[in-house]
């Protein structure tokens, strides 16, 4: 069994409040876990307006198949137009 783990740091310029931030990524973390079906959640920063952290995790059989779903997840987000990527890191843990 293989785990990829994706943690992706956005920026998001647009907004004025948490309210607004959350409302972002609530968006982008809905979006993710239909069209992907992997676990996506709010991970860090959640008290800043303008910066979101989202951890993504995807179980496989086959390590490859993981990297090609953490990767095609961060080519979704990166190409969301409500919030920036400023970051990413990627990781599979083998079990």
């Amino acid at each position: 069994m293989v785990i990829g783990t994706l943690t992706v740091t956005l920026q998001v310029p647009d907004s004025t409040s948490l309210k607004e931030k959350r409302q972002v990524v609530r968006s982008i973390t809905a979006r993710v876990r239909q069209t992907f079906n992997v676990a996506v959640a709010e991970v860090g920063d959640q008290d800043l307006w303008q910066s979101a952290v989202i951890g993504v995790a995807c179980v496989s059989s086959d390590g490859r198949h993981a990297d090609e779903m953490c990767q095609k997840v961060l080519r979704f987000v990166d190409a969301n137009a409500d919030a920036l990527v400023t970051g990413s890191r990627f990781e599979l843990v083998h079990v």
